[in-house]
This record gives C-alpha cells, structure tokens and sequence, in this order.
C-alpha cells in the first residue's frame, strides 16, 4: 500500500517570529500614529494659536488698562451687550485720553497717525471663528456668561514688546462649546460680575448657577446643542 505523506511546510519555523515582530511593529505604529495625532490636535498650529500673543499694530496692554487703570471692558467694546459682534474701539475711543495723555509716545505713533489721517488701525483679529460658526456676543453677555470664560483674565496678560498682548486662552473647539451648552449652570454667573475678568466660580456655584439659569431663562440642553444653534 503507497504511503501517504501530508503537503510540505509551506512556511519556516522562522515565520513565526517575523509574524510577531510584524504584529508589534503595526502596534507601535498605531501608538505612534495616535500620540502625533494627539500632539497636533494641541499644538498652537492646529489650535489656531493658543497662548501665543499676537503681535498687534499699537502695543496695547489690558493689563495697564483693565487691572492697572481699572477701565471697564464696555468703554472700548461698546456692543457686546446689545450686538452680535463685540466692536474693536475707534481711533476716536483711544484718543479721547491720549490727545492729552503721552500724545508724542513712540508707542501711540500709530493712534495719531489714524487719527490725523481718518484711516481705522488694522488689527490683528485673534479670536476668528469659522464662517460656519454663528456666535452672537449679546445672547451669551445677557445670559450670564462673562467675558473671562472665553477670553481668560485678561487684564493679567501684559504687552511683550514685538509679540503682543492678547491670545487666545481656549481653543473654541466645538466640543468646548458644547461643554457650556450642556451643564450652563457650571459657568454662569451673577450681571454684576459679568465684566469681572478675574472672576472665579464660588464654592456653590452648582447651586447659585441652577438659579441663575432660570433667572436668566437659559434653553434646556437639549435645545442648546441642536445644530442650528450654532451652525445656521
């Protein structure tokens, strides 16, 4: 009777060990891959510059005008309560002061020339949302939001000579947003302190924030996180 012999090995004994090396180079990759991803998900370059100042035309500092001289926001962002966009001050707001105030400053150079020439200053936009994002200043003033939660304390930034004084503190990611959307109560908080840039929440505020949100008749939210809150 003929022998039956099985089909010859088709691969070496050493193929195992290729197969796990194989096996743990595609993990680390993947784990390579997920830690760049992550890295460039916080970088400046993919936050659209968070934290780094942006270089402005007149070296302006909130921290001389808000915490130092004690200016309030509204004097030079007029708006924000009552329009959909906050306004950046007219040459007119700034010189107001300064006609008398350091007139001939090397650092005002700039306000003057606007001012004699009746051309606006071009600034440098810091906070600049995607066209299809729709955010209205006035709804979020008169709901208790305050101006820090967004824009941080910014009467504790100072001016760095050629890098400016004013960045972003928060990436304004959606899902940043919709933090707020969903549990309102954890960052509103009385009118009174709306302009306050260094407030902080009180040790009750899941409490005081729950009252809040009734007084000032904040959606439910299910309603704040509807698409076309925001998106329209």
């Amino acid at each position: 009777m003929a022998q039956v012999f099985g089909s010859p090995q088709v691969f070496s004994p050493r193929a195992n060990n290729l197969f796990r090396l194989a096996v743990l180079g595609l993990a680390m990759g993947a784990t390579v891959a997920i830690g760049l991803l992550y890295y460039l998900t916080v970088s400046p370059s993919f936050t659209r510059m968070v934290g780094v100042p942006i270089e402005q035309p007149v070296p302006f500092s909130h921290q001389l005008h808000v915490g130092g001289l004690k200016m309030q926001c509204l004097y030079c962002h007029t708006n924000v309560a009552d329009a959909a966009y906050a306004n950046i001050p007219a040459t007119q707001t700034c010189m107001t002061c300064h006609s008398v105030v350091k007139p001939t400053s090397p650092r005002l150079a700039n306000v003057v020339a606007s001012w004699q020439n009746k051309t606006p200053i071009q600034w440098n936009k810091v906070h600049d949302l995607p066209d299809f994002v729709y955010f209205n200043h006035s709804i979020h003033v008169n709901k208790g939001v305050g101006c820090s939660t967004c824009h941080g304390n910014i009467a504790a930034i100072p001016y760095v000579d050629g890098k400016g004084g004013v960045y972003k503190v928060q990436p304004l990611y959606m899902g940043w947003c919709l933090g707020c959307h969903r549990e309102p109560e954890k960052y509103v908080r009385p009118k009174t302190e709306i302009y306050n840039t260094a407030w902080q929440p009180p040790a009750n505020q899941a409490e005081v924030g729950k009252q809040l949100v009734q007084e000032y008749g904040i959606r439910q939210p299910y309603e704040l996180t509807r698409c076309a809150i925001c998106h329209r």
